[in-house]
């Protein structure tokens, strides 16, 4: 009953910590694979939190066509780390190779939350600002980054009658995405979590 006492808020901690971090350097490295403008307040702000941890890991990974793989990578390893630690935490069985294939399906599944909350967080702007675009710094980024999966099913869905009901499209089929995609790379990872 001890060990749960403390085991549970600790772990939570590292959840929080180590998933902030871990998104804030996957939103890096999406917002450059989307060509969003780096001026943005926001973005200056994802770049002045990750550029001290990424500077020596891009001496080792060089920039690929105008992206920083290293941002992927450093997103992997501190997905790694949360994963080992909580594995401990929990006196679950972990070695870093298995820790490093469990943070896969954990990249995959931050990637796709960050998109869904990008699209819920869009369009609940959208309702208090409908149609102006250039406004807010968030709304301005959070165009750059969800455009992408919104422009197909805007396509697909056109608004009609003045509603856009394409995020909701684009939500159901991220969370189908999602439940389709993580459970076969969780058992192919042997992820426990």
């Amino acid at each position: 009953m001890t060990s749960a006492y403390f085991t549970n808020p600790l772990a939570f901690l590292v959840q929080v910590l180590f998933g902030f971090f871990a998104g804030v350097v996957l939103l890096r490295f999406l917002l450059q694979w989307v060509r969003a403008d780096f001026y943005n307040p926001i973005s200056q702000f994802v770049v002045r939190v990750t550029t001290p941890v990424l500077r020596p890991l891009r001496r080792v990974i060089p920039g690929y066509a105008g992206l920083d793989p290293a941002a992927l990578v450093l997103a992997w390893l501190v997905k790694a780390g949360e994963l080992g630690i909580l594995a401990l935490l929990l006196s679950l069985p972990v070695n870093p190779l298995g820790a490093l294939a469990w943070a896969l399906p954990g990249l995959v599944d931050l990637t796709i939350t960050l998109l869904i909350f990008g699209v819920l967080i869009r369009a609940i702007l959208s309702w208090f600002n409908p149609g102006s675009y250039g406004g807010h710094p968030l709304a301005d980024l959070l165009d750059s980054l969800t455009e992408p999966v919104m422009g197909p099913a805007r396509r697909l869905l056109p608004p009609f009658g003045g509603l856009d009901l394409s995020p909701m499209l684009v939500m159901i089929g991220l969370i189908l995405l999602k439940m389709l995609l993580l459970p076969p790379l969780n058992l192919l990872t042997g992820s426990p979590f």
